[in-house]
């Protein structure tokens, strides 16, 4: 059984029709305040106890990824053999420590992403690229499938120029073969130097916590 995301439950539906920002990033003077405080002190994982923020080991790297809703997302990854450890938050946006609830609003410009902090030695960024590509549907814009808002778009955050490069010529291969079997363009935004906020502590894992929970992952059925 297809669960619902309870995001779309608070603001999906008719209030797509009356919510602008559901389909637009706010200005900074329409973006929520958020707080200077953040709303989470990461702790270890949930299914194999590492820890969710730095410091990490030496031969670690971090990437922000951002398909559709993050449970499912963040399970894709932290099953993945080269990936050390992973968590759930926001980037992309303006509002500082922003809530669930205040992201589900569409004011504060945020993804909702997944910190994939992996080996490259075991996994390269290539490869953990084409897991992400594979696993959604990066032409959809503001949505992914049924979950529809500016939270859920497409999006690879990453902390340095070399990385950048490798997510444009990636996206650019894949949009590619997307083009070849009729898709649209690749929407996905891929962009340096973006803050990351954990999210509240019942998101982290969340498909391990509830194993029934809601997934909203579905890709395009086009190999990369």
């Amino acid at each position: 059984m297809r669960l619902a995301n309870p995001c779309d439950q608070q603001n999906g539906g008719e209030m797509f029709f009356t919510n602008p920002f559901k389909s637009r990033l706010p200005n900074a003077d329409e973006a929520l305040a958020g707080r200077a405080s953040a709303i989470l002190t990461p702790g270890t994982h949930a299914v194999h106890g590492r820890p969710i923020a730095p410091p990490f080991p030496d031969d670690v790297e971090l990437v922000q990824l951002g398909l559709g809703c993050f449970w499912g997302a963040e399970r894709l990854f932290w099953t993945q053999d080269g990936v050390y450890s992973t968590a759930v938050g926001y980037a992309g946006g303006q509002t500082p420590n922003p809530t669930y609830d205040e992201v589900c609003s569409g004011q504060t410009g945020h993804s909702e992403v997944v910190l994939v902090a992996f080996q490259p030695a075991i996994l390269s960024f290539d490869a953990l690229l084409v897991r992400f590509w594979e696993a959604h549907d990066p032409t959809q814009g503001n949505r992914q499938g049924n979950d529809i808002g500016t939270q859920y778009r497409s999006a690879i955050y990453v902390d340095n120029d070399e990385m950048l490069a490798v997510a444009r010529s990636s996206a650019k291969h894949y949009g590619q073969r997307l083009a070849a079997k009729g898709f649209g363009g690749i929407t996905t935004e891929i962009k340096t130097d973006q803050h990351f906020y954990y999210a509240e502590d019942y998101h982290q894992q969340y498909l391990h916590k509830v194993p029934n929970g809601y997934c909203g992952l579905a890709g395009c059925n086009v190999r990369y």
